[in-house]
């Protein structure tokens, strides 16, 4: 591509009669990029049975001729106000427009998995108290952010019911905190409007009761009446022998409980955590959502073996808690439930007496659904990771947020996905380094919310064996990654907004988040100055379990005096990962689509 004889150029100023000028780049492709074209071009243009070419020997995609016309077309039609294409023939321009395109996306967008296990071969991508608005202890309740949950493929939805001041209705609030209600009805019929826009399977209500039967009873009608036929009701009174699928259940409701022993234990640490704020003069203002230090971008993912170091007396304060809860036992569950209200529950929870051992049995005649805490799990796995591996192929494990995180942060969690745990729960209203891992993991499989689970979770050997996680293995596959260059940041933010005297000077970090032998990161060169940074830099990652490696992607802006600025983020699932040249869009901290901002990345898997 020849370059520009003129390029603009961008003033700053630096004081009232001093202006420092710089030319802006312009996007141009790499060296690598010019020489795949011209082996794959013929005077400079670039035909279908080129481009075809390309597609098969360079991106090792399997498209026919006529798949590679139809992709063809569609960049086309993208393109043709810029008036680069020539009579459907590419030149190295289009070529590398196309590459950053969305039509060179670096993972699939279908959904692609076999949907017809059950519920328990899957990860489920859920929320945990889905109806806060931001911390734990005083921001309002909503149905806010049960909809923005859903539109990102959320399909686990957790309340908390109770009844109003007046004993007469359900409100949904986070007892025993500040934390303003919402009417249990206006969340269900939010539910229902909003649970199958990013996807058809089915959404799962986990509802925490504290309600007397004839509240029971009201919520029961109530519904009934909002849900109709979508709701799933389990055949007779029984507990399900085994789960349905994803499939058989899509565009469907299904009602769960989780056990109220679990308030008791996030309220005893919520309120140690507010007092030990309070003394500190550190109170969580209302609407206050996230720690101090994640409002940048989020603390590193703590490793899987104990949360980070400055979090030490914080787990200490968190096993008193553990210490203090009971197993409560499924069957002492209240006599008095209204018995309209338990024919609704499909998916029953509880802590059978005796034991973590107790909690682990499989019944060979029905399923259920056990919950423990972070913590719990972390010290279970110790002891008992092939038991909680055994249960979790035809039983749901949930793993939700220790009590002490008021904050609304969140946990590493690949401690749940390599013990097969389905329900791996997250504040979704918060943002940070974690909760990016999990948006990149339910990227696979069309973003639909459920993910299949590795064969090694699901199989058992001759001799009935499970997979041991504690067992260390072999590296099986290398990640070869190549960061070329980015673009966009021009487009999508203020020219002030990285550096109020220059342009900005950018690196990028590159690396794995997965079991613990195979995590890392790693970091490009700073380059100055330039709103186009040019990286061209190589890394290589070992892995000894790429089923669940997460690829992690984040941009910064260093800042000599200040702490580095945000550039953008994603995370992408390197089952699904395409191989080859690709536009790897970022994403904000939240975790919405930049408009413009990608990077264009080579990824091979060997």
């Amino acid at each position: 591509m020849s370059k520009q004889t003129k390029q603009p150029k961008q003033t700053y100023r630096v004081c009232f009669c001093f202006r420092r000028r710089f030319r802006l780049a312009v996007s141009e492709a790499p060296p690598e990029i010019k020489t795949l074209f011209d082996q794959h071009s013929e005077n400079g243009l670039m035909t279908l049975d080129h481009f075809h070419r390309f597609l098969t020997e360079v991106q090792k995609e399997d498209l026919t001729k006529e798949e590679a016309q139809v992709l063809l077309d569609q960049s086309l039609n993208d393109f043709k106000h810029l008036n680069i294409f020539h009579r459907k023939i590419l030149n190295l321009e289009a070529f590398f427009k196309y590459l950053f395109s969305d039509n060179n996306p670096p993972i699939s967008t279908k959904v692609h998995h076999d949907m017809n296990a059950p519920l328990s071969h899957y990860y489920i991508h859920t929320g945990h108290n889905s109806y806060l608005t931001g911390n734990q202890l005083s921001s309002d309740c909503s149905d806010v952010p049960i909809i923005q949950a859903l539109h990102r493929g959320v399909r686990v939805i957790e309340l908390d019911i109770w009844p109003n001041s007046n004993k007469d209705d359900v409100d949904v609030l986070h007892g025993g905190t500040l934390t303003a209600p919402v009417s249990l009805i206006k969340c269900f019929k939010s539910i229902k409007e909003h649970a199958f826009v990013a996807s058809e399977y089915p959404v799962v209500i986990t509802l925490e009761d504290h309600l007397t039967p004839d509240l029971q009873a009201k919520v029961a009608e109530m519904i009934t009446q909002t849900f109709g036929d979508v709701l799933f009701s389990p055949p007779g009174s029984e507990c399900l022998k085994e789960f349905p699928s994803p499939e058989s259940l899509k565009r469907r409701i299904i009602i769960s409980t989780k056990p109220p022993s679990e308030y008791l234990e996030a309220k005893a640490a919520a309120e140690k955590a507010a007092a030990k704020a309070a003394a500190a003069g550190n109170d969580l203002k209302k609407g206050t959502s996230l720690a101090p230090d994640e409002e940048a971008w989020g603390r590193e993912v703590p490793d899987q073996k104990g949360a980070a170091a400055e979090d030490d007396k914080q787990n200490q304060l968190d096993e008193e808690d553990n210490n203090e809860e009971e197993y409560v036992e499924e069957s002492k569950c209240p006599q008095n439930e209204a018995p309209e209200y338990k024919r609704l529950i499909a998916i029953h929870a509880g802590k059978p007496k005796g034991g973590l051992g107790e909690c682990l049995k499989v019944d060979p005649n029905k399923v259920r659904r056990l919950s423990l805490s972070e913590q719990q799990l972390e010290k279970a796995s110790g002891t008992h990771g092939k038991e909680i591996v055994r249960f979790t192929q035809r039983n749901i494990l949930r793993v939700y947020p220790k009590g002490i995180r008021v904050d609304s942060s969140n946990y590493n969690p690949m401690i749940g996905w390599s013990h097969g745990a389905q329900m791996v729960a997250f504040n979704m209203q918060g943002y940070g380094r974690s909760l990016w891992v999990m948006q990149g993991m339910f990227r696979a499989n069309g973003g639909c919310g459920y993910v299949k689970k590795p064969d090694f979770l699901l199989t058992t050997g001759p001799n009935n064996e499970v997979f041991d996680p504690q067992l260390k293995s072999s590296v099986k596959k290398t990640l070869k990654v190549k960061v070329y260059m980015g673009e966009g940041w021009y487009y999508d933010f203020k020219h002030t907004h990285f550096d109020a005297y220059s342009p900005p000077d950018f690196y990028a970090r590159v690396g794995i988040a997965g079991v613990a032998a195979d995590t890392q990161m790693k970091k490009t060169k700073t380059l100055e100055d330039d709103w186009i940074p040019a990286w061209d830099e190589a890394f290589e990652f070992p892995l000894t379990c790429p089923e669940l490696a997460v690829i992690r992607i984040e941009v910064h802006e260093y800042d000599m005096s200040e702490k580095d600025d945000f550039g953008g983020q994603t995370s992408l699932p390197l089952s699904e990962l395409k191989k080859g040249i690709r536009a790897v869009p970022l994403h904000d901290r939240k975790g919405e689509k930049y408009k413009s901002v990608k990077l264009l990345m080579h990824f091979d898997l060997v």
